[in-house]
């Protein structure tokens, strides 16, 4: 029954903002709340769940989106996303520029997050799409399927790490393993796939990028443009790495923690924006202040979204319909390489986030490593790889994707949501495979 609720509730989701046109946060309440009080939570506790999942997902959101979008237009507006979309043009041919975005994208998505690294990258995806006459689909897509899936089942990220740590693996080991594995799904997922999805070439937001070409005496240099535009990639690089040799306690370790932390990362990056492509550039601080505003107002109702996203998120999971799944199939006769992807794969169906989705599965699954002497590196990756299984509505990277890209539903499903199950399903081939080599 509570599974069959669910179903019901993501059903008339996407009757509502599908067919009958309701605003999709509006939408999101209404079946947050039908929900929680179908599954027999007090009216109370579905209230304070609603705001819990608000305020959750934006607390950390909100700052980072802000940021990222305000660095997408000044990356924009300077032209620096022109140069480097040159760049990278002249290096790779336009032929081959998906295969250039894939390897930024999988390069820029084991240091980070992939909220972060979505909104630092889609605006160059964007430029460099518009600028070629490329179809933006073709372009993008791989891109983000290679931040999907270090985002999923590759250390350092928060859940990875976290089932690593619960499943007793090592982290150095799971994480070769990972990236053997990582490279033939994003493969499949991103460039193969988006070959055959040149079809698909919706109109992106215009806060998001500048289709008019400057001269090459307009843009900023190539070494500032890529300073800039990376700048938080390097910072939580390099600080990650140096904090694996200074002792977390130590002043220089605390200093490093803090500028290590996204929010952070992201804010000096936009004070340096403000200065290497607005002031350096000879603007205004009024120009360079409406650059800023446009694009904190392009992502407004992306932010409601997404807030709406992770109210339906908290009502499953204080609902306890993930626990109700993972019972249903706990007791399954089957490999549990296998059963710790299926049971990630389908809490993640039902309840949207990839990290609730890896860490409820890791408790669940946790015996079955003692019992059956499974190597506990591929059961990270097996359970990361689950945790990817199609995206769809009641997840927020699935509202990322289709209002950042300007998409339908149901091309966002044909699109986004097949890319993400094509990087589960080779992620558990790819740990099968590699279970019979090790």
């Amino acid at each position: 029954m509570p599974l069959a609720i669910v179903i019901v509730g993501i059903l008339l989701l996407v009757l509502l903002i599908g067919y009958f046109k309701i605003n999709a946060f509006i939408a999101f309440v209404v079946v947050s709340i039908g929900i929680g009080l179908a599954e027999g939570m007090p009216a109370a506790a579905v209230s304070k769940a609603v705001q819990t999942g608000i305020g959750n997902i934006l607390g950390f959101l909100v700052i980072i989106l802000g940021f990222g979008a305000m660095l997408g237009k000044l990356v924009a507006d300077s032209g620096a996303a022109q140069r480097i979309s040159t760049s990278l043009i002249n290096a790779f041919g336009v032929r081959y520029i998906h295969w250039a975005l894939v390897l930024t994208g999988f390069i820029v998505g084991i240091p980070l997050f992939y909220s972060v690294g979505f909104v630092i990258l889609v605006p160059l995806v964007f430029t460099v799409a518009a600028i070629n006459k490329l179809p933006l689909i073709y372009v993008g897509l791989p891109m983000l399927s290679a931040l999907s899936v270090t985002h999923g089942y590759l250390p350092p990220h928060p859940a990875p790490s976290a089932i690593v740590q619960t499943y007793g693996a090592d982290l150095g080991l799971t994480l070769v393993y990972g990236l053997i594995i990582a490279v033939p799904a994003i493969i499949l997922g991103g460039p193969v796939f988006a070959s055959t999805l040149k079809k698909y070439n919706p109109k992106p937001l215009e806060a998001f990028f500048n289709t008019k070409e400057l001269s090459d005496e307009e843009m900023p240099s190539l070494g500032i443009s890529i300073f800039t535009a990376l700048l938080p990639v390097l910072l939580l690089a390099v600080t990650a790495v140096l904090r694996l040799f200074v002792p977390e306690a130590s002043p220089f370790g605390q200093f490093l923690a803090f500028v290590g932390d996204p929010i952070i990362a992201m804010l000096i990056t936009i004070l340096v924006a403000i200065f290497t492509l607005g002031i350096m550039r000879g603007k205004s601080m009024l120009e360079v202040g409406k650059s800023l505003e446009e694009g904190i107002k392009g992502i407004a109702m992306i932010l409601l979204i997404i807030a709406g996203a992770g109210a339906l998120k908290q009502i499953l999971v204080e609902s306890e319909v993930s626990a109700y799944i993972a019972g249903l199939l706990q007791g399954l006769d089957t490999s549990p390489l296998i059963l710790a992807w299926g049971i990630a794969a389908i809490i993640r169906v039902c309840v949207g986030s990839a990290t609730v989705a890896g860490l409820t599965s890791a408790g669940i699954v946790l015996p079955l490593i003692v019992t059956t002497g499974a190597d506990p590196n591929l059961m990270v990756l097996a359970t990361g790889a689950g945790s990817l299984m199609f995206s769809h509505v009641n997840d927020s990277g699935f509202w990322m994707f289709k209002e950042f890209f300007n998409l339908s539903i149901t091309d966002t499903i044909k699109t986004w949501s097949a890319m993400e199950t094509i990087v589960s399903v080779v992620g558990l081939i790819g740990v099968l495979i590699l279970d019979q080599i090790i």
